[in-house]
């Protein structure tokens, strides 16, 4: 049954039609980049291709940390300091989470700020770290994670204040964020999960309601596949695709079954569900 009544833009009908084609085809790339992987066998070959197979795979969130001098350089013993600007009228959800994963893996110092020019930030927003409390010399943190609350058109992000442009928009600054994990993935599942990105962001986010219907219909039939949009483990798109849902409210429809049931399971996770509470 469709999502919506009424004639549709041929033109739009096309661009819909176009963008299922390229998710099809792409998810049947990576079955059969994973079907090969599986039928390769070298028994005499002196080169183990275990690590290779298992490097072209999603990994899952392991609980052992990337070395953050191979992504952020290094800086001889200066605490490497993750700066992002946000608007307190549009909360970056989807940083949040990833705030909250990445404490799980590394040791951070957290802080959060409000810009002078910023009035009456809700008090939830001010505590969305959980009470600050530093508790060890600075020295001794892997990661320093300050949100400044700032009217930016954008929220925005640098690592190095004094040697890099900020990085933009809140997927770019997500996609680099979710790098931190050290997940690897191969070409194929790389960009499905920036397609995911791009649709939360651009379509999704911004769309009108005929292209947020489209966008549910492709994540319905996505997630009737797989428990998340890019196979079985949790990627960087879940966790922004989630973010611009609960920013913008959805769509006008309800949720198909599939992507209800993953909505569940996203809020199941402690940093999801601490994300939901600045909204309320």
């Amino acid at each position: 049954m469709p999502m919506y009544q009424g004639e549709s833009d041929p033109s739009l009908q096309a661009l819909e039609s176009h963008q299922d084609d390229i998710l099809k085809r792409l998810y049947e790339l990576k079955a059969a980049v994973d079907g090969l992987s599986k039928m390769i066998q070298t028994p005499d070959a002196d080169l183990d291709v275990t690590n290779i197979i298992q490097a072209s795979e999603p990994t899952a969130l392991s609980a052992s940390a990337l070395d953050l001098n191979s992504v952020l350089g290094k800086d001889y013993g200066a605490l490497k300091d993750i700066v992002v600007n946000a608007n307190p009228t549009s909360p970056p959800l989807s940083l949040l989470v990833l705030h909250r994963l990445l404490c799980d893996h590394y040791k951070i110092l957290s802080t959060v700020h409000t810009h002078s020019a910023v009035k009456n930030v809700p008090e939830n927003l001010l505590k969305c770290f959980g009470e600050q409390t530093k508790t060890q010399p600075r020295h001794e943190y892997q990661l320093g994670f300050t949100l400044i609350w700032k009217n930016v058109p954008k929220t925005q992000m640098k690592f190095s204040v004094q040697r890099m442009c900020p990085i933009e928009g809140e997927g770019n600054i997500a996609r680099f964020l979710f790098s931190l994990f050290g997940q690897k993935h191969n070409a194929v599942t790389s960009t499905l999960i920036d397609s995911w990105i791009d649709i939360a962001t651009c379509q999704l986010k911004e769309g009108s309601s005929k292209e947020k219907a489209a966008v549910f219909r492709s994540m319905n039939s996505a997630l009737g596949k797989s428990p998340w949009l890019v196979g079985n483990e949790l990627t960087v798109a879940d966790v922004v695709l989630w973010s611009v849902l609960q920013q913008t409210g959805g769509c006008s429809v309800p949720a198909p079954a599939s992507v209800h049931r993953w909505m569940k399971a996203c809020e199941n996770l402690a940093p999801f569900s601490t994300a939901l509470k600045l909204l309320k």
